[in-house]
Order: C-alpha cells, then sequence, then structure tokens
C-alpha cells in the first residue's frame, strides 16, 4: 500500500444521482473497472485503472445537492485539519467520521465558499495511481478571494505558494514541502458567471484532449470548454450527464 504524502490531494470522488450512468460514463471515458463496495458503505463505487484505485463515486444523500467532484486532502489527523480549518475562518460541514476500517475522512468550506475534504488513510490510501492517461493529474481552486486562500490553505495545510500566469491569466502554483502539488486560478472575467461558486477542479490525464472530448459528448455528456492549448498542454472543461463538471488535461510533460 502506497503510504500519501500528509498535505497532498490523495483522492477524488463523484457525488451523483445515478450511480449507474456515473459507472457508464465513466467507464466509457476513462477506461475504468468499477467496485461496488457494499451496503455498508452505501453503494460506493471505487473505479480503478489497471488495478490500482483511481477515483470514487457515491450517492447524493441531501435533497438538491448537485452532481460534483470533490477533491482529498491527504492527512494523519483529519481532527486536527479540523480545529486548524475553523481556527483559519473556516466551516467544518462534516465533521471527522470513521469509515469502517478504511480511513477518517471530513468535509469543509473554505472562506471563500470552496468545498474540500481530507482523508486520512486506514486500510484505504486513496488513488494509487497518478499521471497516467485516465488518472488524476491536477487539482485546482478557483476562487474570488486568492489572497485570503493563500493564508487559509498555509495556515492548514502548511501550504506555500508561487505567484505565475497561464496563457496569460494571473495564476497560483501551490507548493508542499518544495514540490507543486495544486493550483489557484483567480474568478476573473466574464467566463465566471456571477452564480458560479468558488470550487476545486479536477483534471484527469488523457492522451489525446480533443478524441477524449468527442468521446464524452458520445457517450451523453457536455463540453463545457473546447479543446484549448496551454503551456501546460491541451485541456478541455467536461460535464457528465449528471452535470458533474472535470476537467480533461493531455500534458506536454
Amino acid at each position: 500500500m502506497t503510504v500519501p504524502t500528509p498535505g497532498v490531494p490523495n483522492w477524488v470522488d463523484l457525488g451523483t444521482a445515478n450511480l449507474d450512468d456515473a459507472e457508464r460514463f465513466y467507464t466509457g471515458l476513462f477506461g475504468w473497472t468499477a467496485h461496488v463496495s457494499g451496503d455498508d458503505y452505501g453503494g460506493y463505487l471505487v473505479f480503478s485503472l489497471d488495478g490500482r484505485p483511481a477515483a470514487g463515486a457515491g450517492p447524493l444523500f441531501g435533497t438538491g445537492q448537485p452532481t460534483a467532484w470533490s477533491t482529498y486532502i491527504a492527512t494523519d489527523d483529519a481532527d486536527a485539519v479540523a480545529g486548524r480549518v475553523e481556527a483559519a475562518g473556516g466551516r467544518v460541514l462534516v465533521a471527522p467520521f470513521d469509515v469502517m476500517a478504511q480511513g477518517r475522512m471530513a468535509a469543509f468550506l473554505d472562506p471563500a465558499g470552496a468545498p474540500f475534504s481530507v482523508w486520512q488513510p486506514g486500510t484505504m490510501p486513496g488513488a494509487e495511481v497518478f499521471d497516467v492517461p485516465g488518472a488524476l493529474t491536477w487539482n485546482e481552486l478557483t476562487t474570488r478571494d486568492v489572497e485570503g486562500s493563500k493564508t487559509f490553505y498555509g495556515q492548514v495545510f502548511g501550504w506555500t505558494c508561487r505567484d505565475s500566469s497561464m496563457g496569460g491569466v494571473p495564476y497560483v502554483v501551490w507548493e508542499h514541502r518544495g514540490e507543486p502539488i495544486a493550483g489557484m486560478q483567480p474568478m476573473i472575467g466574464e467566463q465566471w458567471p456571477d452564480d458560479l461558486s468558488p470550487h476545486w477542479m479536477i483534471y484527469f490525464a488523457v492522451r489525446d484532449c480533443d478524441r477524449s472530448a468527442a468521446l464524452a459528448h458520445e457517450l451523453g455528456g457536455r463540453v463545457v470548454h473546447p479543446p484549448t492549448t496551454l503551456p501546460m498542454g491541451r485541456y478541455a472543461v467536461l460535464e457528465d450527464p449528471q452535470g458533474g463538471t472535470f476537467s480533461i488535461l493531455a500534458s506536454d510533460r
């Protein structure tokens, strides 16, 4: 079992109203296989890539909840993170709790309104494959409060940041122990509607961005932002049939 580094994104999962449709769409798009965890876990799906856990999906439990992807950050003490979140001005949405022997998790809201979660591994470390086609490759906070977010995540996880640019737009690279682990994009310009809340965007690696975007459309999804070339590679923003938004990236790395 690979033990994730505390403070680094180590899992993503989808909350959806239709697990069967989610399984059909994502296995078709990324070549994943799905394993149903059983009734004790609410029918939670673990998606695997070449036999290694890559992502998950579970049912929505609250009425009116939208289908959405969630970013999880590894920790060795979920309860301590909850205390730091509150001290830094965030909110605890779901207090730390045990998921059988798999691990311990909690869900939070940062001061600008972006939800995120933490995962304290037990028998389940999180994702065990990254940066290959079909696997998680990047996590990115989009927010209207860049400076406040720098302070908040620095206090909670010890992250530092490096100001940069992406396609001529200001961009922040989060670093942990000197390594880039996530990004932050300011919600500036007309492309960010006023009713769009701050959120963590998830990027999955693909071999061919254009082909994957076309395949997503064939599978019943929607291309929200067409394939576009940036310094990091060619990316697109997609939406699954239930409205879950995510990005794909064919990286030049």
